[in-house]
């Protein structure tokens, strides 16, 4: 089996590609429906944790402006 590549560090979550067989998809519905940004996005971003925790929209836009220079 060859390597997903996923970047999300929680390897506990049961949504992971690694505990499940349906890939990003389950983890991408949780965000869609909850009107979240997943954490793969947050790490193309910068290396650095989201350190609040806030995955909403504006968490997300907030976390760019901070480690992104314009």
């Amino acid at each position: 089996m060859s390597k997903h590549f996923c970047t999300c560090k929680d390897k506990a979550c049961p949504l992971h590609p690694t505990n499940q067989p349906n890939g990003c998809d389950l983890c991408i519905q949780k965000c869609l429906k909850l009107g979240e940004i997943p954490s793969c996005f947050y790490n193309e971003i910068s290396d650095q944790t989201n350190e609040s925790g806030d995955y909403t929209y504006k968490g997300f836009v907030d976390f760019y402006h901070k480690h992104v220079n314009d």
